[in-house]
């Protein structure tokens, strides 16, 4: 569809005998079908890449047409919004600095219960702190617990670290909608914070799309190198190797199974630290079949959480991880990245699989043998 319209504007033979070469016209059918089609019948899990017999880079293809929509206007309404919240608030769910503070305030008190130390702290706004850590902001609004679980590992780990209420959003919807000066406004903030901080590391939530747009996407908008970047997998999977934290996976007696998030695995290349992770808090472990980069998309991927046009077909498709999760025989599915704990959840709720859906933090935190 894309490359049919590059020809009837950018080849002579596509301009003079357009049906020659099935050069399309731009018109009101065909931006309909690509909106259709780009937005609400992809989500950008570069799966069909790799069994691409010709090594198409499809995923690439369905951005440029996204690239071309969104210069049009045609991005869908809810995604846009999404995009909108953050360039207007700071994230995409434009949640006000008082209401993130109360729930900071109020999981740094669950996690100094737990720990049973006054000293256990969320910081905010600390400068010259070795590591800058970032949310998904679906964690705030919804999943706080996955913030005092990290919190936790931090605190065990001894570390240097910090939220800033200024730019905390891990996420890049522009990624999504294919704006690329709107990617770029997002990706400066969270460049402009790090060096504001003085924070030698900046660390991404588990979000993966977020660790996508922000190590990778980040760099190639604004045309400059980021800091030093990792992701809060590879970070907890380092703390465990130099033993600043340990786990006791005796402590964690379900069966777990491990979803892979499509931009974290196909898109970046992060696929052994997890598992690394899962043998230190697993007593009981087992893959998906298949998994690791073949892995199905769980299906909320590409934006299409946030596009509530798709939601009947968005629901849909995910019976195929369902059917997977269901075979695994697993009682916890574990996931680093909140929109596939999100669109999981869901899974779980209408195909009745009856697990709990977690991330690598929680299930670390769950296994943290703690002074």
């Amino acid at each position: 569809m894309v490359s049919s319209i590059y020809r009837r504007y950018c080849t002579l033979t596509g301009k003079l005998a357009p049906r020659l070469v099935n050069a399309r016209k731009l018109d009101d059918v065909t931006i309909a079908e690509m909106v259709d089609k780009l937005y609400g019948a992809c989500t950008m899990c570069g799966r069909c890449v790799k069994h691409c017999s010709i090594g198409v880079d499809i995923e690439y293809v369905v951005r440029t047409g996204r690239e071309m929509l969104a210069r049009m206007g045609y991005v869908p309404e809810s995604l846009q919004a999404t995009v909108d919240a953050a360039l207007e608030t700071g994230n995409n769910m434009a949640i006000p600095d008082e209401d993130f503070l109360d729930t900071i305030e109020w999981m740094e008190e669950e996690m100094q219960d737990e720990l049973e130390d006054p000293e256990a702290k969320i910081p905010i706004n600390k400068e010259g702190v070795d590591v800058l850590y970032t949310l998904n902001p679906r964690e705030p609004k919804f999943f706080p617990l996955s913030i005092s679980a990290m919190a936790k590992i931090f605190h065990v780990a001894g570390e240097r670290w910090t939220l800033s209420t200024n730019m905390y959003d891990v996420t890049n919807y522009a990624y999504f909608s294919g704006d690329p000066e709107h990617g770029r406004t997002i990706a400066a903030r969270m460049l402009e914070e790090v060096r504001r901080v003085g924070a030698r590391r900046l660390v991404l939530a588990e979000c993966g799309h977020g660790a996508r747009a922000s190590r990778w996407e980040g760099p190639n908008y604004l045309g400059e190198a980021y800091p030093d970047t990792v992701t809060s997998v590879e970070q907890i999977a380092a703390y465990l190797r130099e033993e600043r934290i340990k786990t006791d996976p005796a402590l964690t007696p379900e069966r777990l199974t491990l979803h892979d998030p499509c931009n974290l695995v196909r898109g970046g290349g992060i696929m052994k630290e997890q598992r690394y992770i899962m043998q230190h808090v697993a007593s009981d472990f087992v893959e998906m079949t298949p998994h690791g980069t073949d892995n199905f998309c769980c299906g909320g991927g590409g934006g299409q959480l946030a596009m509530s046009e798709y939601n009947d077909r968005r629901i849909q498709i995910a019976e195929i991880k369902a059917e997977q999760i269901r075979k695994t025989g697993a009682g916890i599915v574990v996931t680093p990245c909140h929109n596939c704990v999100d669109q999981l959840s869901q899974i779980n709720h209408t195909y009745r699989l009856n697990v709990q859906i977690k991330t690598i933090a929680e299930v670390v935190a769950d296994a943290l043998v703690t002074p």
